[in-house]
């Protein structure tokens, strides 16, 4: 039953995600489904059941959100000389140039937040017996909702990484702070560098 639920919720979510993908930057319609996919994460993970906190530290989880950060600027760096990509990145980063500073914050850290508090959090515990794989695999497919290659691209890899936290922290915080420290990172400093683009 569980599990029946937690598709119901992966599907619904990623119909709304898409769907937000597709609105105007800026517009109403964008934050309201923004803010109903964060919404359809939360809820889908509060019916599961209870969420593992694991490991309360956060100093170790914030440096792997800034060392992931610089990964991902290096490649970004690359990414602007490859015409795909850099239509793809630039596609996701008009929202961020087009919509008002403190609604894309907050939007951004609380789709971030539920991500992980679904992802790693209710989807890792009914996975089975590989939920790094399985919760990653999940959290693509979901993603590619958005018909960008670029965030699909993002999802595998920092998905990989947010399972492994999961794994080792036995819980859901470290995920999510290393989410949220990336996802802040990223919203600050990469936009420069499509500007022109976006």
């Amino acid at each position: 039953m569980k599990r029946g639920l937690l598709a119901g919720v992966t599907v619904t979510g990623a119909l709304l995600l898409g769907k937000s993908l597709a609105s105007k930057p800026a517009s109403p319609q964008f934050y309201g489904l923004t803010g109903a996919v964060a919404a359809t994460w939360l809820a889908g993970a509060s019916a599961a059941g209870p969420i593992p906190r694991g490991q309360r530290g956060i100093l170790a989880p914030a440096v792997t959100g800034a060392g992931a950060f610089a990964v991902f600027y290096g490649g970004a760096l690359v990414a602007r000389r490859i015409p795909v990509l850099r239509r793809a990145i630039a596609g996701v980063l008009s929202y961020a140039h087009r919509g008002s500073t403190a609604s894309v914050v907050l939007t951004t850290l609380a789709n971030g937040a539920a991500e992980e508090i679904f992802f790693r959090g209710a989807l890792y515990s009914a996975a089975g017996a590989h939920p790094v794989r399985t919760s990653t695999a999940i959290y693509v497919l979901t993603t590619t909702a958005t018909r960008n290659p670029a965030l699909v691209l993002a999802s595998a890899v920092m998905g990989t990484l947010f399972g492994v936290q999961r794994r080792r922290s036995g819980g859901v915080q470290a995920p999510l702070v290393t989410h949220v420290v990336w996802s802040s990172l990223m919203l600050a400093f990469m936009p420069r560098l499509f500007v022109e683009e976006s």
